[in-house]
């Protein structure tokens, strides 16, 4: 129990350390999310590399968002990551 604790902690620590607020004229509500970064970690096992990049750069950039860790963790970025669907009603965002 208190392995996973821990994980969750440094998890939720890891998110905060990859985000940075816009600050002055051009200040936004949302944070500034390095999409890039968090997709390579996210799509790095992936068994297509390329296609979930690809899905993971959209939703990232829709969403604000991209889960710690390689699979898995949807939720923690909300309802506009878990609930965007591919055309055959699949989830889009990996």
């Amino acid at each position: 129990m208190e392995r996973k604790i821990t994980l969750l902690i440094l998890m939720v620590a890891l998110l905060f350390c990859m985000t940075k607020v816009v600050k002055g004229p051009n200040r936004r509500l949302l944070a500034f999310v390095d999409c890039g970064t968090r997709c390579n970690v996210r799509c790095s096992v992936h068994s297509r590399p390329n296609v979930c990049m690809r899905a993971c750069g959209t939703c990232c950039l829709r969403c604000k968002c991209v889960p710690p860790g390689t699979y898995g963790n949807r939720e923690m970025c909300g309802r506009c990551y878990t609930d965007m669907i591919t055309r055959g009603n699949k989830p889009k965002c990996p």
